[in-house]
Parts: C-alpha cells; sequence; structure tokens
C-alpha cells in the first residue's frame, strides 16, 4: 500500500511539535487545530470531488464569501434559518452555473471558475460596500463555538461532511462515475453516461460544500465580510493534493483530504507556537507541501 504523504507529514510534525514546544501536545490546543481545519477540510472535501472528475475549482473562496455575506444580513435580522439556506443556496447556484457552463461550453474548469472566482469577488464587495456585517443571534454562532457532548459543532460539522463525502465515493453511482470522468472523460461519454449532468453535480456540490464552511466561520467570528475566504481555493487545492489526488484527475480520497487539512493546520499552528515570523510562514508552508509530494512521486 503506499503511503500517503499528508499521513506521514501529519505525523512527524506532531511528533517534532510535541517535542519542541511545550504548549502543542495538550488536549485543548489539539482540539482548536481541528476546530480551525474544519473549515477548510469541508471546502477540501468538495474541491476533491471535483480534482477527481478532472475538473479545477478556482472559485470556492469567492463562492464562500459571497454566500456569508449574503447569508449574514438575513441572519442579522434574526432569520437564522432562512438566512442558512439562502446561503447554501447561493452555494450551490455558483457551484451548478460553473458545472452547466463548463460542461455545456465545452470550455477549461481552470477559465471558467477563474472568471467566476472575479465576478463573486466583485459581487461581495458590492454587496458589503466595504462594511462588515455582525452581530448575529446566539442560535447562530452556536454553530461555530459551541459544543455537543464537549465535542465542537465545527468538528461535527466536518464528520458528517466527510461521511457523506465518503458515501459519494464509495456506495453510489455519481462516485463511480466521478473516477470514470476523471480517468476517461469520452469513454465514459461513449458508455451512455450523462457525463454533463454528473459534472455540474460536481461543482454544485463543491459550491454548496464552501457555502457551509463559511456558515462556521461567520457565526465563530460573530462576522462576514468582503476579504472573507481570500486564498482559501489555494488552501483547499494545497488540501487535496497533499492527499494524495492526482490534478489530472481520476484518484483521490476524502480521507487523504482530511488528513492534508489536518497537515495544513498542524503546520499553521506549529509555526504560530514556534513565534515564526508571518513574512516566512508561506515559505516554510510551501517546502513542505513541495516536499511531501515530491516523496509521494518517489514512492
Amino acid at each position: 500500500m503506499r503511503k500517503n504523504p499528508a499521513l506521514v507529514g501529519f505525523i512527524i510534525l506532531f511528533v517534532v511539535l510535541s517535542i519542541f514546544t511545550d504548549s502543542f501536545f495538550n488536549f485543548y490546543n489539539i482540539v482548536n487545530v481541528i476546530r480551525q481545519v474544519s473549515i477548510m477540510a469541508i471546502m477540501g472535501f468538495g474541491m476533491t470531488l471535483v480534482i477527481i472528475s478532472g475538473g479545477i475549482d478556482l472559485s470556492v473562496g469567492s463562492t464562500f464569501a459571497f454566500s456569508a455575506v449574503v447569508m449574514a444580513s438575513i441572519v442579522k435580522d434574526g432569520r437564522v434559518l432562512l438566512g442558512i439556506i439562502v446561503g447554501l443556496l447561493i452555494g450551490a447556484a455558483i457551484g451548478a452555473f460553473n458545472g452547466i457552463v463548463i460542461s455545456k461550453g465545452k470550455l477549461q474548469p481552470f477559465i471558467v471558475t477563474l472568471a467566476t472566482m472575479a465576478i463573486g469577488r466583485s459581487l461581495t464587495l458590492a454587496y458589503t460596500e466595504g462594511i462588515p456585517i455582525s452581530l448575529f443571534p446566539d442560535s447562530f454562532r452556536f454553530l461555530g463555538r459551541g459544543d455537543i457532548f464537549g465535542i465542537p459543532v465545527p468538528i461535527l460539522i466536518m464528520l458528517g461532511i466527510y461521511f457523506l463525502s465518503l458515501y459519494i465515493l464509495k456506495k453510489t453511482k455519481l462516485g463511480l462515475y466521478i473516477y470514470a470522468i476523471g480517468g476517461n472523460e469520452e469513454a465514459t461519454k461513449l458508455s451512455g453516461v450523462n457525463v454533463d449532468r454528473y459534472k455540474t453535480i460536481v461543482y454544485m456540490l463543491s459550491g454548496l460544500f464552501s457555502a457551509i464552511s463559511a456558515i462556521i466561520l461567520t457565526a465563530r467570528l460573530n462576522s462576514a465580510q468582503a476579504t472573507f475566504g481570500q486564498g482559501y481555493e489555494l488552501d483547499a487545492i494545497a488540501t487535496v493534493v497533499l492527499g494524495g489526488a492526482s490534478l489530472a484527475g481520476g484518484k483521490g480520497a476524502v480521507l487523504g483530504t482530511l488528513f492534508g487539512a489536518l497537515l495544513l493546520g498542524t503546520i499553521n499552528n506549529g509555526m504560530n507556537l514556534m513565534n515564526i515570523s508571518p513574512f516566512y510562514q508561506d515559505l516554510v508552508k510551501g517546502v513542505i507541501i513541495l516536499l511531501a509530494v515530491l516523496s509521494e512521486k518517489e514512492e
């Protein structure tokens, strides 16, 4: 069995940080790391489906932001359930739009989602006029700050989305076709599969999962703003690639993505605990990601 680079890297970092820092290996810090990881992991699960199908989604950060600010403006007035539903619908709609344009227009996913990324960010800035939206009811903030039987709600949501994604990939016709499309789209189409439909569903799920992440962060920070989600598309792709997925499509697993997200979260937490300058943190993260991916290539 091939070793997962994210799992190996996570274990090594976990041991190193436990030895060389005083505050990493304690219950509260580890729970905090997983809570923070939950946002990127959920987005990563959606990105996993897209990348396995042979696509890419650069719009997840903008989808995250736009769904967050629209949802926040509704929730602020006390209409919590309506706000959440609208936020989820916006995420799914943007994803479906990506999928339809890519499949029906026969366009490259990179170009389409790059355009959607710009459109979504512009809509977010226009909607908020650059002003943060904050102060939400306690019932909404519970989704980002609360816990059930001592387990933070964001972690429970992350696990729920993980098992849903795992079920889709392992137990459904959609999962089978996702791998088939990524492996050989033309052959899959010739076998009678409605490739356009399934590609649209995949992008719709990616947008939906981005909106779910937006709910968690908005509730945790008690605020939503136009700068939400900037750079998240790169981190989401990194979690998937670190997890062993191939950007060429046809290969990947949500368990690998989960460990990819944990690895990135541990890197961030460890650098903060070791007081590494923010100017060098992206450098360190980039080198570790590169080494992890290269180690997989050598297997």
